[in-house]
């Protein structure tokens, strides 16, 4: 299984601290040198098929960030192996990723991605879960949990997903993670329990502060667009009826909404 790092050639510093996190677990990955927005000033002038009602066009850095993800699938696709896993480069390892990350013979037989990471916010998975050893276990993951600094997919996946970004328009977490606009089948999603990493941004006071090098300008579309998208009284108690409807479906029909642990590694030595 190809375990790849995503890395921009101006951020020396966090590819020296993804190689030490790699070394930690001892498992070792590819670099791919990630789309650099700064030195590709004409990725804000792409057509951008965004056929999404309320769907912000996507920034440069966006577009660089699912550029570069493609060049992963790309070498995914062109490999052997049946799976191939994806990273970026602020991530930081559970103790013991590093079990898993040697060989993919614990993946699910159906499977086209497993998240790996968590995002710290809800999410909705199947309470039916495998366990896979080393204190991890797998679930069907039946809501949107974005994020994409850690994930594996299958190399038939990795074809669907260059075959279905031949247009922009689909932020790459949104894409594969957000069922609202996946295109790829929930039915064979799965979320690693507890998460095998989790980037250093939501770490708290572990985390060593790197800072997120797309937020900033997609901060400022969003708030551009705060007063058009405030809901009113009525609009908000509908969507409460909502969500509290669907939690009573969710659990009726076996599935559970939680928030996916991480362990951080020195929780797991503080407990061995």
């Amino acid at each position: 299984m190809k375990r790849l790092v995503i890395n921009l050639d101006r951020s020396p510093d966090r590819l020296a601290r993804v190689t030490a996190e790699f070394a930690r677990i001892g498992v070792p990955f590819e670099r791919v040198q990630a789309i650099d927005a700064r030195d590709r000033p004409e990725l804000d002038q792409l057509p951008q098929n965004v056929g999404y009602r309320n769907r912000l066009p996507l920034t440069d850095g966006e577009i660089a960030c699912l550029l570069s993800h493609r060049a992963c699938w790309a070498a995914i696709a062109q490999g052997d192996a049946r799976y191939g896993a994806i990273f970026e480069d602020d991530i930081v390892f559970a103790a013991k990723a590093g079990a898993l990350l040697r060989d993919s013979d614990w993946i699910p037989a159906d499977a086209e991605v497993v998240k790996l990471e968590s995002y710290f916010c809800k999410t909705v998975i199947r309470r039916k879960r495998i366990a896979i050893g080393h204190g991890f276990s797998t679930s069907k993951l039946d809501a949107g949990h974005i994020g994409t600094a850690g994930y594996i997919i299958s190399r038939q996946t990795a074809l669907d997903l260059i075959k279905a970004t031949e247009e922009i328009g689909i932020a790459v977490d949104d894409l594969v993670f957000n069922p609202e606009f996946s295109v790829l089948r929930g039915e064979t999603i799965y979320q690693l329990v507890p998460a095998l990493c989790a980037q250093d941004q939501f770490l708290g006071d572990r985390a060593l502060q790197l800072p997120s090098l797309l937020r900033e300008k997609r901060d400022i579309q969003c708030a551009a667009g705060t007063a058009r998208r405030r809901k009113t009284v009525i609009a908000k108690g509908k969507a409460e009826a909502r969500r509290i409807g669907k939690r009573i479906v969710d659990f009726c029909r076996l599935k559970r909404r939680m928030v996916i642990p991480f362990i951080y590694p020195s929780q797991s030595s503080a407990g061995s």
